[in-house]
């Protein structure tokens, strides 16, 4: 054999061992980014509400990142700002076909899916995402107890005609809300729906441990209706006993179950031993409503600013073994970070469009060099 076979050979074997021996760390983290609709900055115990607890939440900053200068980008924002999803602030206005973070993220071999509301327009099952269960619109949204749901769900159906699986869109009914009956209450079946996601997409070995990238669009906690401090909740136990307004025990109630449904998620992810590698970002899209009734101020969703712009919001960031936990971070980013951020995480090619950044670094504990720790 000639020297140089030997070496193309040495090397080959060498590259087979290094992949056989990389193990489930050198895979791609996937990533989840759970938003809420209208959730304050006060709203979480962990940034210091007292009225009631968020453990599960709580649990998420001290295995984590607390953010404390998290902004929204402007005060109305929705719940799918496109800053998010196109990396750009709102003076740099996206092109109706430019590529989103979705796609590009299915670009680099991950799979994708959105709960909850789109509201940008078209169908999110052409913009990049490969499963969606939802509203298309924010005033769907605004149901708690809507009787459909929109759905795009590949290799769901057999089509009997070629005796091939095909994929369900269009309406799925919510029968148990149908004829003005409420027994399916909306978020706490998308949190559900976001611990299923995870089950049926954990990266395995049928799926070549394909990562994935979840993003979940609560319409909730806002009211029905602005200025109606309407929050729709089946109970408002554990709160029934307060002596509060109905409409404070309502919204306690509310926020009091979203929690529950993130250790949902966190008991899905442990239980598939999946943890150490999904990086979670979870934070609200809006600032809160203010209440129409001035006693249910003190609940202040909005907390001790302390001199901090009123569009700032919580965030919390968890991924155990990559992150340090216990941190809290005055850093200043927004939305349009995030998009940078996940394909930076991705381990593919950075837009060159975006306006955003990478926060990556500071997520890690190393130098941010592309940003000054200033205010947006």
């Amino acid at each position: 054999m000639k020297l140089n076979h030997l070496f193309i050979l040495l090397a080959a074997l060498l590259q087979i061992s290094v992949a056989a021996h990389a193990g489930p760390t050198a895979r791609r983290a996937s990533i989840i980014f759970i938003q809420c609709h209208g959730l304050g900055y006060g709203d979480l115990s962990c940034y210091g509400q007292t009225n009631f607890q968020t453990p599960n939440l709580d649990r998420l900053a001290a295995e984590g990142i607390r953010f404390t200068g998290y902004y929204a980008g402007n005060a109305g924002s929705s719940p799918v700002p496109s800053a998010l999803l196109f990396g750009k602030n709102s003076a740099a206005a996206s092109a109706p076909n430019e590529i989103n973070l979705a796609q590009r993220l299915q670009q680099a071999g991950y799979h994708t899916g959105l709960i909850g509301e789109w509201g940008l327009g078209g169908e999110p099952w052409t913009r990049g995402f490969d499963e969606f269960a939802g509203f298309l619109n924010f005033d769907e949204g605004k149901n708690y107890y809507a009787d459909y749901l929109w759905r795009y769900a590949p290799n769901s159906i057999l089509d009997t005609t070629n005796n091939r699986m095909a994929a369900f869109v269009g309406k799925e009914m919510l029968y148990p809300n149908t004829g003005g009956k409420k027994e399916q209450y909306l978020p706490d079946l998308f949190m559900t729906a976001t611990a299923n996601f995870i089950r049926v997409n954990q990266p395995d070995q049928f799926n070549n441990f394909r990562p994935f990238f979840l993003l979940v669009n609560l319409p909730a906690p806002r009211t029905t209706a602005t200025g109606a401090d309407d929050f729709p909740v089946p109970t408002d136990a554990p709160f029934t006993d307060e002596h509060w307004p109905q409409a404070a025990k309502n919204r306690a109630a509310l926020i009091t179950r979203l929690d529950s449904g993130v250790g949902q998620v966190l008991e899905q992810l442990n239980k598939l031993n999946l943890t150490n590698n999904v990086a979670i970002f979870f934070t609200s899209a809006s600032p809160p409503e203010k209440f129409a009734d001035t006693n249910l101020n003190f609940l202040r969703p909005n907390g001790n600013l302390r001199g901090k712009l009123e569009l700032s919001l919580p965030m919390i960031v968890h991924w155990p073994k990559t992150i340090p936990a216990g941190q809290v971070s005055d850093f200043a980013w927004a939305a349009w970070d995030f998009a940078p951020t996940a394909l930076e995480i991705a381990q593919f090619r950075p837009a060159t469009n975006f306006t955003g950044v990478s926060i990556l670094p500071k997520l890690l504990s190393r130098t941010q060099t592309n940003r000054l720790e200033s205010k947006p």
